[in-house]
């Protein structure tokens, strides 16, 4: 599908060109009540799954009469699998091509399933039962440990036998141009004094990405390492501050499949369990940008890439899972801040100003911390032969803490 080209005009450049598909769930901006429904992004427009099934174009074995696009969720679809998503790609790649008529020349009802993306408000995507959050970019890792505990060991020994992860706050997962309120917390002590109160002033920003999961395992029944691929629908961008900001758009593994690359070679090698025989990674271009209040133009601040992720997403799922730990569809685990080697390929503030030790310019401004109407912006792209799979953006602004 590499040279395919839509009837839908999609603009150079565009992160959503037929190649693509994300999947996301819409609302439509003049109607307020209606449910919001699934929907894949295809140039300017998002293409609605439920009338696009209404229309009776569904009609694989697996997707014919299926309620799965009529839900305000893709939690169902996710539940699936695999054959319902390859179903689902290539009903739609062929129903949007340009030598497909069908919908092309069918104005009722391409007026139906094709809205304007300035017509759209986006919804999160998934009802998020589970978010485990990892800690995997070994620049990552090490930067952190340099910062706080100096350079004797700045990664524990223990960081290459497994993937660190912890429990995450499900219930903080927003979608990308939700408003973050600056938190409020007890600070450390200066010499005998008790703890203050008061706003965080350290509040930062995480390049994360997440992964989406498809079809669970049963309690006590962990995820062999080479099927943990056909449990995971996709990757979005995530902004892991305070809560938890996702990218509207989820971009399938099957849609990143011609970006694969040698992941990072691990010493030492992983034990069973987690020894894969496709050690892979993505080559996804990531950029973070801020905006501050009093600028008209954002900045960008970091440049790096998927493909230094230390334990792939594969592991991640695999040890999530090996001591029983069941998933459900929706469930998302994501891969901890994405640091490069280079300078400006680091994935937070707390890298790239060493704690508050050195200010970075953004824009006529330099930052230490993240300030109040600060806008925050990730972003990320595969830039393939004459089409890009892209992520969309990832945004969030900082208000000022509750007085």
């Amino acid at each position: 599908m590499a040279g395919a080209k839509s009837f839908v005009e999609v603009p150079a450049g565009s992160h959503f060109p037929i190649q693509n598909l994300p999947f996301g769930v819409i609302r439509r901006s003049g109607s307020p009540q209606a449910p919001p429904r699934p929907a894949v992004a295809i140039g300017d427009f998002a293409l609605d799954l439920s009338a696009f099934a209404d229309a009776g174009l569904f009609d694989g074995p697996v997707l014919s009469g299926s309620p799965c696009f009529h839900q305000e969720t893709l939690n169902m679809f996710l539940g699936m699998g695999r054959p319902a998503w390859k179903e689902a790609r290539a009903t739609l790649q062929k129903i949007l091509s340009a030598d497909e008529p069908v919908l092309r020349d069918n104005e009722a009802l391409r007026k139906k399933c094709l809205v304007p993306m300035s017509d759209i408000e986006m919804v999160l995507p998934i009802t998020v039962g589970g978010y485990t959050d990892f800690f995997c970019s070994v620049h990552h890792a090490r930067n952190c440990g340099f910062i706080f505990r100096g350079p004797q060991t700045p990664v524990n020994p223990n960081w290459f036998h497994l993937p660190i992860g912890y429990n995450g706050r499900a219930s903080s997962v927003v979608v990308s141009g939700t408003d973050v309120i600056r938190p409020r917390g007890q600070g450390h002590p200066t010499g005998n004094s008790a703890p203050y109160f008061g706003p965080s002033q350290k509040l930062d920003f995480e390049l994360e990405m997440a992964a989406i999961v498809g079809p669970g395992n049963e309690l006590g029944k962990p995820i062999n390492i080479n099927d943990a691929e056909e449990h995971i629908f996709g990757l979005a961008l995530m902004n892991d501050w305070s809560g938890t900001t996702i990218s509207p758009w989820i971009v399938t593994l099957d849609a990143l499949k011609p970006f694969t690359c040698e992941a990072p070679k691990q010493e030492p090698e992983p034990l069973p369990y987690l020894a894969e025989k496709n050690h892979i990674n993505y080559d996804i271009p990531l950029e973070v940008w801020i905006k501050p209040k009093d600028q008209s133009d954002a900045s960008i601040v970091t440049k790096t890439n998927f493909k230094h992720l230390y334990w792939t997403v594969t592991q991640q799922l695999a040890h999530h899972t090996i001591n029983g730990c069941n998933m459900r569809p929706g469930d998302i685990f994501a891969t901890g801040t994405l640091s490069g080697p280079e300078p400006d390929s680091l994935g937070c503030l707390l890298e790239l100003t060493w704690n508050g030790q050195k200010e970075i310019p953004v824009g006529n401004s330099t930052r230490k911390f993240l300030q109040d109407g600060d806008e925050v912006i990730l972003t990320g792209c595969c830039k393939g032969e004459g089409y890009n799979i892209g992520f969309g953006t990832c945004t969030g602004k900082v208000l000022p803490a509750l007085p």
